[in-house]
C-alpha cells in the first residue's frame, strides 16, 4: 500500500487501537480546562435518574462554559458525580463519558492517542477495539 494513501486514513483505520477500561477514574478528573459537556436531554436524564427537583439539580450540578452546558467539577477537578472512585450516574452517564477515549481530538493522530495514554492506563492495553465501535462513537458525537 502506498504510504501517502495510508496516512489519509484515520488513525483507527491505520493502527489497531487497544483499550480496556480499568475503572481507575482518572478520566473523570480534569482541571480548570476540562469539562463534561452535555448533549441535549442529558441533564434531564441525569436529573430523573437522581430523582431531584429541576431547580436543585441545576443549582448543584450544572454550570456553563463558553455558553455550553457542563457538569460542575469538585474542588479537586473531579467530576461532581465521581464518588469513592465510582461514577454515581454510570447507567446514564453523558455521551462524552460513554465514548471515551474515542473522541475526535484524541483520534487525530498517534501522538494525541499516546498523550492520552499517559493519563489513561487502559489505552494501549489488552483488547483491540473493533473499528465499527470506534466509528459508532464518532457518529454519536456528530449527533450531539
Amino acid at each position: 500500500m502506498d504510504k501517502t494513501e495510508n496516512y489519509e486514513q484515520p488513525l483507527y483505520r491505520r493502527v489497531a487501537l487497544r483499550f480496556k477500561c480499568t475503572q481507575c477514574g482518572r478520566c473523570c478528573v480534569g482541571g480548570d480546562d476540562h469539562f463534561v459537556f452535555l448533549c441535549a436531554g442529558e441533564a434531564e436524564t441525569i436529573r430523573d435518574y437522581l430523582q431531584l427537583s429541576p431547580a436543585w439539580f441545576h443549582r448543584r450540578y450544572l454550570t456553563r462554559s463558553e455558553g455550553d452546558l457542563v457538569l460542575q467539577s469538585a474542588a479537586d477537578g473531579a467530576c461532581v458525580f465521581l464518588q469513592n472512585g465510582q461514577c454515581r450516574i454510570y447507567p446514564v452517564r453523558p455521551l462524552q463519558c460513554s465514548t471515551y477515549p474515542f473522541w475526535p481530538e484524541i483520534l487525530k493522530s498517534r501522538k494525541h492517542w499516546n498523550l492520552e495514554a499517559e493519563r489513561c492506563e487502559g489505552i494501549n492495553r489488552e483488547l483491540v477495539v473493533p473499528i465499527n465501535k470506534i466509528e459508532a462513537a464518532l457518529r454519536q458525537f456528530r449527533r450531539c
